[in-house]
């Protein structure tokens, strides 16, 4: 009795940190900038009730809006590109290629690197001035033009090529495990049956990687919602507001604009979208478990 006593203080005590952690800086921080979006607050924190002024001033905001129409048609192909090049990265890879080491770790190696760096590094290589339009230019090809990065209605679409360069490799990891996954067995009933390898995949692998999907697709999910370095060091919400995000909408009203009611409101409708996200999947996890 001793023994088992002092075993559970052991792992109470080991415990406790983590669990101090998650109630102060997480549960208390998220409900603290929860209860500020309900309060008039600016320079400084003060416990003004105004209800839901503070999200019926943001609805109206135009910066606000266009941030939202940004982050939807950013992460709409942000996913679809990412879980698509993935795939086909490790379809390629799975047939057993040679080197194999080193291609998985050259399309892992820009995850490996921050959004800062992916953002600099792409800035410059679409910077009509410097980058890709300016290569082609010195090459003889005097009616190229790539700009996209300072054309308003284009400068989002910059922001998918970075951020999809990056994530492809992550997908790529995920997909790969997945077909390592699959019984061989399938492959040699499909070859029986006489099967094209497309029409197996479509058929019959991508339906079992069910699972490898969901999870590359809640990344990327969650991904895009605390999407800000890349915009800040790609394009700075620009030109104008064009390429501006949620979070970036957050930290300029919470650091620059002295805000903290709107920016606090902007923050709480942006966890709200992750639970949206996230919830799903984690009830369809714990539904497939219990199935088991």
């Amino acid at each position: 009795m001793r023994l088992s006593l002092t075993s559970r203080l052991s792992v109470i005590s080991a415990l406790l940190p983590a669990l101090m952690v998650m109630l102060v800086v997480y549960i208390g921080a998220t409900s603290w900038t929860a209860w500020m979006s309900l309060t008039n607050s600016r320079m400084l924190p003060n416990n003004n009730f105004v209800g839901l002024r503070q999200y019926e001033l943001l609805l109206g905001n135009d910066r606000w809006v266009t941030s939202v129409h940004n982050i939807i048609i950013y992460g709409v192909l942000f996913i679809s590109l990412a879980l698509l090049i993935g795939f086909l990265l490790a379809v390629a890879i799975d047939q057993r290629v040679r080197a194999e080491d080193t291609i998985r770790s050259i399309y892992l190696y820009p995850y490996s690197m921050s959004f800062v760096v992916t953002g600099l590094v792409w800035q410059w290589l679409l910077n009509p001035t410097l980058g890709i339009q300016h290569v082609l230019r010195s090459w003889g090809v005097a009616g190229a033009t790539f700009d996209w990065i300072v054309r308003p209605e284009t400068a989002i679409y910059c922001l998918v090529i970075a951020g999809v360069w990056q994530a492809s490799g992550l997908v790529m990891a995920i997909m790969l495990a997945g077909l390592r996954g699959i019984d061989g067995e399938i492959w040699k009933a499909a070859r029986v049956d006489g099967l094209p390898k497309w029409r197996v995949y479509i058929s019959i692998i991508v339906p079992m990687m069910g699972a490898s999907f969901a999870t590359a697709a809640v990344l990327l999910s969650t991904a895009v919602v605390r999407l800000y370095d890349l915009s800040v060091s790609m394009t700075n919400g620009g030109p104008g507001i064009a390429s501006e995000v949620p979070a970036k909408f957050v930290m300029d009203h919470l650091f620059e604009r002295a805000n903290i009611g709107l920016a606090a409101a902007a923050a709480t409708t942006m966890l709200v979208t992750v639970i949206a996200v996230v919830a799903p999947y984690l009830y369809w996890r714990a539904r497939k478990g219990e199935v088991r």
